[in-house]
């Protein structure tokens, strides 16, 4: 059945070897050994420590005509079900074979799935098994629960709730700890309640369970009541008690909680490990009290890479990056954790180049990436458009048969949208399987920004007719897309809708999208009302948006009125000032430039070098005015000077009035 000839002879002799009591070939041989060593064969199979001597005795099994002794094949497929090293796949074809599985087997194999890569296996496994005519009991269900946990399955997980009370083994404790867990992690903390206060006998897991849920949501006061009545009641908590306590400080970052489990710790002298004081680290880095996460991380005596990557992830999240840098350069390993905190702190702080850079090391240490890796990538190239490393990171999640989730989609998406690639970008919309809001908003937005304002509205009439439910920022793309494309009433109408219809209060941005597109029409006035009635103080965004108009329509008098608003607002950027200089250049009105000359100069306010970038040859680079930082820049200036001779004397420029350094 599953061994030649040979194999069953190597079998037979490995068996006899271990049970020599056995006559090689009596005559009623399988006689015998029904009657007298099943005993034997059982803590033979007890004591198999690989595959190898287990298919040994399965080959005697099958030699000896046993195939029909449950007892005997139930064993057999709980070790390879369960034991280690398990093999499932052999569990299977042994269970397939079997005419008629009893609960036991069945029990063993959806077990052995349920800590597999294929977990709802067992619950297809668990479906057979009631099909078959055969009840679940108190062994079947927590694993039949657990796949419900790790696959999101919560109305399969309410139907095997129905199933146990129908049973009558709800009342289990083993049952009712996986129906805490179930209900927990799927947010319904008040089900999980409900089941907990119900149980007439909680184990340590129980309350464990119970306080885990609430360290999820993140709800300090209810973790802690739930921890005092514990005691009270003479129930000594463990590390996963006192590791779920300090988990939901972090989240809360309740530094006094935080100091009265650590207190708690102390004083009774309770036995703890290294996830806890792991845990208890980074309680502190979290609450923000780096004193303190330092010293618990000096006091430890043995250090792994969740120690060092919780003080890397402390100081980068309160900006010491210098302290950041000295952990992460000293830590003896890094694992994928490491390396996402200091990429994402650089992509955070538009260091992008000193990300990527940081990227290629990772992958050049052979620690492979995860998502969040990925995602920061793409969100670096978009900030500076770098299109070249942008595609072969696209490259590499289709290499790497990653399955993207929707937000490594969407992160793909708004990667070729910002590096210019809208094409790309909509190719990877259509491809998304289940799109998020975020997904639309990524798309209107993109389009919106390449000035195909009807492709936009398009866009955003196709997610309502999806009956998809637009947020904030969807109406910020559209805005946008009708300020782009000159779509005055569609901008009026949709502007409208989203106050009357969707019920969204409009931010100061969408304010900025609705100026800028009034002013951007000449109805400056009309503009200027809408200012005026704002719920906010406008920003430089809004006044940004006014001066660029000013300037379309050459309307000096507004122009000055601004000006007036931007000294309230005290601005150190040069920007808007350079803006209204212009406004007045174009006019002639000199004095008036002069004068703005002078409140730069006079206001200390900052000219910001902008930033060019270039693709050659599948390399950017990037460069400012007056550079002289690339190795070849002697010849490219000599280059720019032999065309700046070939071209012909201009009038005084306005715009390059305010060229200051």
């Amino acid at each position: 059945m599953f061994f030649t000839p040979k194999n069953l002879t190597v079998a037979s002799r490995f068996f006899h070897s271990l049970h020599p009591t056995l006559p090689p070939k009596p005559t009623n041989f399988a006689h015998k050994f029904k009657n007298s060593t099943h005993q034997t064969l059982h803590l033979l199979l007890e004591q198999c420590s690989s595959m190898r001597e287990l298919k040994q005795l399965h080959a005697q099994i099958i030699l000896h005509s046993l195939t029909n002794e449950n007892l005997t094949l139930g064993k057999l497929i709980s070790f390879c079900s369960v034991s280690d090293p398990r093999n499932l796949r052999y569990a299977q074809l042994v269970f397939d074979q079997i005419p008629e599985p009893n609960k036991f087997m069945y029990n063993s194999l959806i077990r052995g799935y349920s800590n597999s890569n294929d977990p709802f296996k067992a619950f297809s496994l668990y479906c057979q098994m009631v099909g078959s005519g055969l009840s679940p009991n108190e062994f079947t269900l927590p694993f039949v629960l657990k796949v419900c946990v790790g696959q999101s399955a919560y109305w399969e997980a309410v139907a095997v709730h129905g199933q146990a009370i129908k049973l009558g083994i709800e009342s289990q404790v083993c049952v009712e700890n996986a129906l805490i867990t179930v209900y927990s992690v799927r947010g319904l903390i008040r089900c999980a309640q409900n089941v907990f206060d119900d149980m007439s006998e909680r184990s340590l897991v129980s309350w464990n369970s119970m306080i885990g849920g609430y360290a999820r949501m993140g709800s300090c006061k209810e973790a802690l009541l739930l921890f005092r009545e514990m005691r009270d009641l003479g129930v000594e908590p463990d590390k996963f008690t006192l590791v779920n306590l300090l988990s939901v400080c972090s989240q809360a970052c309740d530094l006094e909680l935080g100091r009265y489990v650590h207190l708690f710790i102390e004083v009774s002298g309770i036995e703890i490990d290294q996830i806890v004081r792991n845990a208890l680290l980074d309680m502190y880095a979290k609450c923000g009290h780096l004193h303190l996460a330092r010293t618990i991380f000096d006091q430890m005596t043995h250090k792994n890479v969740v120690s060092w990557t919780s003080m890397v992830r402390a100081y980068t999240k309160h900006g010491l990056i210098e302290f950041a840098q000295e952990f992460f350069n000293q830590m003896p390993h890094k694992n994928v954790v490491s390396w996402n905190s200091m990429i994402s702190y650089y992509v955070r702080e538009g260091q992008c180049r000193v990300a990527l850079d940081l990227f290629q090391k990772m992958l050049n240490s052979s620690v492979v990436p995860d998502e969040a890796t990925l995602v920061s990538v793409l969100s670096a190239c978009s900030q500076i458009g770098d299109l070249v490393i942008g595609r072969k990171t696209h490259n590499y999640i289709c290499n790497s048969n990653i399955a993207p989730s929707v937000t490594l989609f969407n992160s793909i998406m708004d990667m070729y949208a910002k590096c210019g690639a809208v094409e790309i970008a909509m190719d990877i919309f259509i491809l998304i399987p289940e799109k998020n809001v975020v997904s639309w908003n990524i798309i209107i937005g993109a389009l919106a920004l390449h000035g195909r304002g009807s492709e936009s509205i398009g866009i955003f009439e196709q997610m309502q007719a999806g009956r998809i439910w637009p947020d904030e920022i969807t109406f910020i793309g559209l805005l946008s897309a009708c300020s782009h494309s000159g779509l005055l009433d569609l901008g009026r109408h949709y502007f409208e809708k989203m106050k009357s219809t969707y019920r969204i209060s409009p931010e100061i941005e969408h304010y900025a999208c609705m100026v800028d597109l009034l002013g951007r029409a000449g109805l400056l006035e009309e503009a200027m009302r809408l200012v005026r009635g704002m719920p906010m103080k406008p920003d430089v965004v809004i006044w940004g948006a006014l001066l660029g108009a000013c300037r379309i329509h050459g309307n000096v008098d507004l122009g000055k009125l601004i000006l007036k608003q931007l000294l309230e607002l005290e601005l150190h950027g040069s920007g808007l000032y350079v803006l209204l200089a212009n406004i007045f250049g174009e006019a002639h009105r000199w004095e008036d430039v002069k004068n703005i000359r002078k409140l730069i100069k006079d206001g200390g306010s900052i000219k910001s070098r902008a930033v060019s970038s270039i693709e050659i040859d599948g390399r950017v680079y990037e460069f400012t005015v007056d550079d002289r930082r690339h190795e070849t820049s002697s010849s490219i200036y000599s280059m720019l000077d032999q065309l700046t001779d070939h071209l012909r004397p201009t009038e005084y420029a306005p715009s390059a009035i305010l060229d200051i350094e």
